[in-house]
């Protein structure tokens, strides 16, 4: 697997790097054919913030893409909690790839797979069997077309993280979301 380690206004050490490469190469083992690996370490700049050190984590390979990003004191716990939520979520796609491979499932349900990597059935109505996640709210949003400024507007007006509406220069589905710096992002449905 090819690792690149890189960083953005903190310096990464010479032992920082080797054991974000040794712990990140060792995710191979989980599945293989995961090609690339990018690290990158960045440091909050607000005093405020305890877990000012941020490792964030993106792995692809086979048309797969696995992030996760977490914050912690310092560089050598960032990693490795990001090496544990990785190990989760490359769980998560193996047991969910060698399902497909088998053929899926046989009733007719879907499968969910909960936190604790148990699976569950998915009925009709959305309910999961086992403890899994579960579709409990559903509604209906009528798209309006509109412009990003005018989303930005309802976004705040509706106090949630994201938005869904017609994009009017577009004139394709878009998302408008809140990020985690404060600014806000745009999703664009592609052509």
């Amino acid at each position: 697997m090819e690792i690149t380690v890189s960083a953005r206004h903190t310096e990464v050490s010479d032992a920082l790097r080797e054991a974000a490469t040794e712990k990140i190469g060792r995710l191979s083992r989980f599945l293989e054919g995961m090609d690339r690996a990018e690290v990158h370490f960045a440091e909050e700049r607000n005093r405020r913030i305890a877990d000012r050190e941020v490792c964030e984590v993106t792995m692809e390979g086979h048309g797969h893409h696995i992030r996760c990003k977490v914050s912690a004191p310092d560089g050598f716990v960032a990693i490795d909690r990001a090496v544990e939520k990785l190990e989760k979520q490359l769980y998560k796609l193996k047991t969910k790839l060698q399902r497909r491979h088998r053929g899926g499932r046989r009733n007719g349900h879907e499968a969910s797979i909960g936190d604790d990597g148990s699976e569950g059935d998915v009925d009709a109505d959305g309910l999961v069997a086992g403890g899994g996640p579960r579709i409990v709210k559903t509604k209906q949003h009528a798209l309006k077309p509109m412009t990003p400024a005018e989303a930005a507007l309802q976004l705040e007006l509706v106090a949630h993280d994201f938005y869904f509406f017609t994009n009017a220069d577009t004139d394709r589905a878009a998302v408008l979301y809140r990020r985690a710096d404060g600014d806000l992002g745009l999703i664009d449905q592609a052509t």
